[in-house]
């Protein structure tokens, strides 16, 4: 099983009895405020069950993310290939609980799993997607390096204006 550690996380690839801690984040109404909606239980069944699937496929997915110190799982993050604003890209994703955000978690797991792509994966280009207004999301897409490449309408997220940064490997 893979895993990225980080001085304060440890991210590793989700099982499915991970589905109860990772509902807990994904159903909270703060924390998903910038997806769709926040997800029912069997949307985070599915998500859970792509992972795994993605694992197998590609190698590669989301992970849960899970603070050292109490192994408590606070978040999810990783790398998926996505259809973005109509171009396939490598997707850097990060959902940390609210409870713990401005700790700098998301942008601890997000750079490892950057780190993860480049140097594990030798992927060439990462990318990240978020809503205008998701200001924490988009601090930690710059602290990462990345570029802002354009704003668009997201299908995807009520068509509400997303920014698409880019980062590629040196």
């Amino acid at each position: 099983m893979e895993k990225i550690e980080t001085r304060r996380l440890i991210l590793r690839e989700h099982a499915e009895s991970d589905v109860d801690r990772l509902y807990a984040i994904q159903s909270d109404a703060i924390t998903m405020a910038f997806w769709p909606a926040p997800f029912s239980y069997e949307q985070t069944e599915n998500w859970i069950r792509r992972q795994i699937d993605s694992y197998r496929a590609k190698g590669y997915g989301r992970w849960a993310v899970i603070r050292k110190e109490d192994g408590v799982m606070i978040g999810d993050a990783g790398i998926v290939t996505s259809e973005i604003d109509g171009t396939i890209e490598n997707d850097l994703g990060y959902i940390i609980h609210a409870s713990e955000w401005q700790k700098g978690y998301g942008y601890e797991a997000a750079e490892g799993c950057l780190r993860y792509g480049f140097d594990r994966l030798e992927l060439g280009r990462l990318c990240a997607n978020m809503p205008t207004d998701h200001l924490g999301s988009r601090k930690v897409a710059e602290k990462l390096g990345m570029k802002l490449e354009k704003h668009f309408f997201n299908k995807r997220n009520r068509e509400k204006e997303t920014c698409l940064y880019s980062i590629s490997k040196a």
